[in-house]
């Protein structure tokens, strides 16, 4: 059948249907759902059986992966409140996959983070918290709503009974410059390997170059994860120091995860032979899914080029103050 023919009702026929998998064919009918369609599949879902539904999420979490141009949103709103927590749990991250800033979202969020009695829920809703504490330190949100925003994280950092919660609005208050944060984070680097991996996240978030020592000194390190983990920190932090133990991971990394944040990060960074490594590395490849990468990187690569060449031709508004006083007293001398 083909798919532009499909009916909505055939799709939700399909979704009560006892196969063990919903066909991925349909899942493109629940993007930019209409609002009627919305209704109906919401009256219908109660009726779904809990494998189904979980099936549904995370097909549609792998097409999001794969496909920029679907969008989710509204039928995760609608499931926010669904009694099963692995479905809140999905429907959490279909909405942060497509960093979703709906101010409409933090008071689902915050009750969520302070009230929700499954600790993966809560620990979810922690982390998509995090794009309202970077619009907040940005000035882009209400300074009351950020306010909230942060307390609550601050507050499950310190006192939430559970270690991942604890972790995860950790990682989302690394864009935070509270001072506050940087004691956590400078804590959390020093206990275990997951707090560790945390307290990366975070300070790769930071903007702040203080981190820069510790950022290096992880990328050696024999854990996968907090090695990883350091290799993002490098790129987000766009530290120049890191580009050569980067270029060097290119030719000795052995685990694929650690090799293509390595490529991202020096495609953040850029500088002298980044270009010439990753087109190398792109001759040499015939794997698909790395050409791809490997290209979006070169892309993005361009961009930070063209950035770093616009702020070097930018002026300081002090240099033109300054520029127009010698004019000022050149004339008065003339």
């Amino acid at each position: 059948m083909n798919e532009q023919t499909v009916s909505f009702q055939t799709v939700l026929d399909s979704l009560l249907a006892p196969a063990k998998d919903f066909p991925r064919r349909y899942l493109k009918h629940f993007s930019d759902i209409s609002p009627l369609e919305l209704k109906t599949l919401m009256d219908l879902w109660p009726r779904v059986k809990p494998d189904r539904k979980l099936s549904l999420l995370d097909g549609l979490l792998s097409l999001a992966d794969s496909d920029t141009l679907v969008s989710f949103d509204d039928f995760a709103r609608s499931i926010l409140d669904d009694p099963d927590a692995a479905v809140r749990v999905r429907a959490i991250r279909l909405l942060d996959h497509e960093a979703c800033d709906d101010l409409k979202l933090v008071p689902a969020y915050l009750a969520m983070l302070r009230t929700d009695p499954d600790v993966n829920v809560r620990a979810e809703a922690a982390n998509a918290l995090n794009v309202f504490v970077d619009l907040g330190e940005l000035e882009e949100i209400a300074e009351e709503t950020y306010g909230e925003v942060h307390a609550a994280l601050l507050e499950s950092a310190r006192g939430e009974k559970e270690a991942k919660v604890r972790r995860r609005a950790l990682e989302s208050l690394g864009w935070s410059s509270n001072p506050a944060v940087v004691e956590l984070i400078e804590s959390a680097f020093e206990s275990g390997m997951d707090w560790k991996v945390s307290a990366l996240i975070a300070m790769g978030r930071s903007a702040d170059d203080r981190w820069e020592d510790r950022v290096l000194r992880s990328m050696l390190n024999d854990n996968l994860k907090i090695r990883k983990a350091a290799v993002q920190s490098a790129g987000m932090l766009a530290l120049k120091s890191a580009r050569l133990p980067l270029l060097r991971m290119l030719e000795n990394e052995d685990d694929g995860e650690v090799m293509t944040a390595a490529i991202w990060s020096l495609s953040q960074i850029g500088g002298e032979d980044v270009q010439t490594y990753l087109e190398a590395l792109l001759d040499q490849t015939e794997d698909e899914e790395l050409i791809e990468f490997l290209e979006d990187a070169l892309d993005n690569l361009a961009f930070t080029e063209d950035l770093d060449r616009f702020e070097l031709l930018s002026i300081n508004p002090d240099d033109l103050e300054d520029l127009a006083e010698i004019e000022e007293n050149d004339e008065e001398e003339q």
